[in-house]
């Protein structure tokens, strides 16, 4: 499935303006995504991401997407959420699998948990749609995330706004973006296996 398709339709069957939470792992991955969503939707950008190895590191990806918010001049209303810090969350769902190989088992337990929370904070602050903006890394699976996210969708009766950010010069454009705004481009995932 052509999920970049789905989402251009998506966009172009939308009525009205619509409240979409969106997650967001960075500043540079969000800075194309929010570029071209904010056309359509008033965005709430969850920052959830227990699985980043430090505090140190958490807060300073946090604080670089708040600065790219507050800069970045936008059509429809942007801001940025933080459920904080607790990186035991993300070790409790990969306990086990720490050495699996990067984008294998561990990952999948780490896109479901961040996704899950994205998806009830979606449903009990009455948002239109979520997604992430994990669709646009080159070394993600956007079928596994978009799976992922119809799964939730089904489970919780919530609409899921299916995405590939990459396609469409999404992910070069973000690096533009990136180097305009001159944000911090972290060189791992964020756990401490990536890290490794």
């Amino acid at each position: 499935m052509n999920y970049s398709i789905v989402l251009e339709n998506t966009l172009k069957n939308l009525d009205s303006k619509k409240k979409l939470l969106l997650h967001a792992c960075c500043a540079p991955c969000s800075s194309y995504v929010i570029e071209y969503l904010t056309n359509y939707f008033d965005i709430t950008i969850l920052y959830y991401n227990p699985n980043i190895d430090t505090e140190e590191e958490f807060n300073h990806r946090l604080n670089e997407l708040e600065r790219f918010v507050k800069e970045f001049k936008t059509k429809n209303k942007v801001e940025v959420v933080s459920l904080g810090y607790n990186n035991q969350e993300y070790l409790d769902v990969v306990q086990g699998l720490e050495q699996e190989k990067e984008g294998g088992k561990r990952c999948i337990e780490c896109f479901k948990l961040r996704l899950e929370k994205a998806c009830l904070y979606a449903k009990e602050n009455n948002f239109d749609y979520f997604t992430t903006t994990l669709t646009i890394s080159p070394l993600k699976s956007s079928k596994l995330l978009n799976e992922i996210g119809h799964d939730l969708e089904s489970k919780y009766n919530i609409k899921y706004l299916y995405s590939d950010f990459k396609k469409k010069e999404g992910y070069k454009r973000s690096i533009v973006l990136s180097h305009e705004y001159n944000l911090y481009r972290q060189d791992y995932c964020g756990c401490k296996f990536s890290k490794r």
